[in-house]
């Protein structure tokens, strides 16, 4: 038996270039939003589930909305974090992420992805179809996870807005990455969230 993992970053924010830590869609993050519905159309899920934050919340009510699901449910396990401190074999390319970080939120985001992968990376007895509509870094951290690699590894693995992460957890033997960041369904124009020169 299978559980999959339907993972999506959250749609376009308005004004995210300026920094704000959370607010609406833009029209872009909505477009995306329909354009990943558009693309789970046909999965039979179980369950859904969101970062509490608006920009999650409105990706994920356009997408059940579309998919003519019962809404996500809020998890603050699918917030947005930083998932884990710098370790000693993290190159030094990566040192200076961590500046503006404080060690009390370093420590939050690290137990909230413990707790997470316990949630999410349990086995289910029975095939089992999860859609969760959350963050970059959580993404990031659940891919990590799922490659077995180095707790600092999460730091280059980047997620495109409405981009598709699919997670394969199975019952007696380790996770499956079954695709990463598909961003097939999106056209050029509504690439955002990874640097512009890989958009294609």
């Amino acid at each position: 038996m299978s559980r999959y993992l339907y993972l999506v970053r959250h749609g376009e924010q308005v004004d995210a270039e300026f920094g704000l830590p959370d607010g609406p869609l833009s029209e872009r993050g909505r477009e995306q939003a329909l354009l990943i519905a558009g693309r789970l159309q046909g999965v039979a899920f179980d369950a859904a589930y969101t970062s509490p934050l608006q920009r999650a919340v409105e990706t994920s009510q356009l997408v059940t909305s579309r998919l003519g699901m019962a809404p996500a449910l809020p998890s603050a396990l699918l917030m947005d974090c930083v998932p884990s401190p710098p370790t000693p074999d993290m190159p030094a390319a990566f040192e200076g992420f961590f500046g503006g970080v404080s060690e009390e939120e370093l420590a939050a985001g690290e137990a909230q992805m413990a707790d997470a992968v316990a949630e999410w990376f349990a086995r289910s007895p029975e095939d089992r179809h999860e859609l969760l509509i959350t963050h970059n870094f959580v993404i990031a951290w659940f891919v990590r996870e799922a490659l077995g690699a180095e707790s600092w590894r999460w730091i280059g693995l980047n997620q495109a807005n409405a981009g598709l992460t699919i997670i394969r957890i199975r019952s007696a033997k380790p996770p499956v990455l079954v695709s990463h960041n598909d961003v097939g369904h999106l056209p050029r124009e509504l690439r955002t969230g990874i640097a512009q020169d890989l958009a294609i």
